[in-house]
């Protein structure tokens, strides 16, 4: 599960935002596209990006900022605790659609991972049928060959007392 950063392979250029990531896993790239076909999905992805982002504390730090400076209202800031309250149950909400967006990898994941170790089990309960053939074949030519051995060695040992 390998995922490759666009944009990072040239250190010199400074990166706007978080770097979009690319999935190499054919499961995690068809519950992307599958996500994109969306669009609360693609809403949802976005506001989540956003909301993790550095941008978003510095921007929350100037509101802050300008909001106590320019005195919109005063101490103790009861419309910005309401407004904060509100923004806090919709970024709690937000958290918790990643939250649920991860867990249908992890499912797509598993269920990959599980179709594989069905294939393997099948090709090694495979594998150990040919082995047992195998065996089974080499059993009857060693005793061929023994028996072989056994009845060219009385004919061509000679007799006793001659």
């Amino acid at each position: 599960m390998r995922q490759v950063h666009e944009g990072s392979t040239n250190r010199r250029r400074p990166m706007r935002g978080r770097p979009k990531t690319t999935w190499t896993h054919p499961v995690l790239v068809r519950h992307q596209e599958e996500r994109s076909r969306n669009l609360q999905d693609r809403i949802a992805d976005a506001i989540t990006s956003f909301a993790g982002s550095m941008p978003f504390v510095y921007l929350h730090v100037i509101w802050f900022t300008l909001w106590i400076a320019l005195r919109v209202e005063k101490f103790p800031f009861g419309f910005l605790t309401m407004l904060v309250s509100l923004e806090a149950i919709f970024l709690s909400t937000f958290v918790m659609i990643s939250q649920n967006r991860a867990d249908e990898k992890r499912a797509a994941l598993a269920e990959h991972q599980w179709q594989i170790v069905q294939s393997e089990e099948k090709q090694n309960e495979e594998l150990l049928t040919i082995s047992r053939q195998i065996l089974d074949l080499t059993k009857q030519i060693h005793s061929l060959t023994k028996g072989a051995k056994e009845g060219s060695s009385e004919t061509t040992a000679p007799a006793p007392g001659a």
